[in-house]
């Protein structure tokens, strides 16, 4: 087959949770570009929308629902409506996250607070969404995680900020994301679900001066990720062009951890 029709997307239903944030709309903006129908689904319909009517005016087949993934009637809610909207889904993309740990030593209620959204909830809408896609014959599940959850944090790249040290849930769900990522993988192949993980390192979102000047300086391709750069990786697993690549994590850094 030709690799173009091996990369596109058209016929595929997605669902991306998380994506008017950050790399969420890079990544429902790159499956849309290749064809595909994407659903972007979060707790706010507004910034969910807003998203949506953007990339329509592209040209893109973009919609918004609603999820609050740490409540399981909503996930609930969320699956019956892709079926009755779509009828299908095809790749589910587990973006969605909450951050309700400010550093070392925030409460312990925020870290419990962190696990039900991040772990317990994160769980619950992976299991929904993959028994959809295998009432279909299969699909691909690509879970986001993060470079963080592969290293410890370098704390040179915030001297001189202001910005103080990272949380610790942060770094504790993003290594279960990853090992999760090859559970699942085993897991699920009996219905063909492919299930591989990105860890993306940082973004450029008008971070601190000194931060971008302390980060791009242990980066090879000297500088913080864009918005385009996540793209290409997202269509790859997501398509057929992918289908050979099942329990992996993708590291996505420019190279810092080389």
């Amino acid at each position: 087959m030709n690799v173009k029709d091996l990369l596109n997307l058209k016929g595929k239903i997605i669902l991306v949770t998380g994506g008017a944030g950050l790399y969420g709309k890079s990544i429902v903006e790159g499956l849309a570009e290749a064809g595909g129908t994407v659903i972007t689904a979060s707790r706010n319909l507004k910034n969910g929308q807003a998203v949506a009517d953007a990339l329509h005016s592209k040209g893109l087949d973009v919609h918004a629902m609603v999820v609050d993934q740490a409540d399981h009637s909503s996930v609930m809610a969320l699956k019956n409506e892709i079926l009755k909207s779509f009828g299908k889904l095809d790749v589910f993309v587990n973006n969605a996250v909450a951050r309700p740990m400010k550093g070392y030593d925030d409460s312990l209620d925020h870290f419990a607070e962190s696990m039900r959204i991040n772990a317990t909830g994160m769980m619950d809408i992976l299991r929904e969404m993959c028994d959809l896609m295998a009432e279909n014959g299969g699909g691909s599940v690509i879970n986001i995680s993060s470079m963080m959850g592969m290293f410890g944090p370098d704390l040179s790249n915030y001297e001189g900020t202001n910005m103080g040290n990272p949380p610790p849930d942060y770094f504790f769900h993003n290594a279960g994301v990853i090992n999760l990522t090859r559970y699942l993988a085993r897991v699920l192949a009996d219905k063909n679900i492919r299930v591989n993980c990105v860890s993306p390192g940082g973004l450029f979102s008008n971070q601190p001066e000194q931060f971008v000047k302390n980060y791009n300086k242990k980066v090879p391709v000297g500088r913080m990720a864009n918005n385009d750069d996540i793209k290409g990786l997202m269509v790859l697993l997501a398509s057929d062009a992918g289908a050979y690549i099942n329990g992996e994590n993708i590291l996505m850094d420019g190279g810092m951890h080389a």
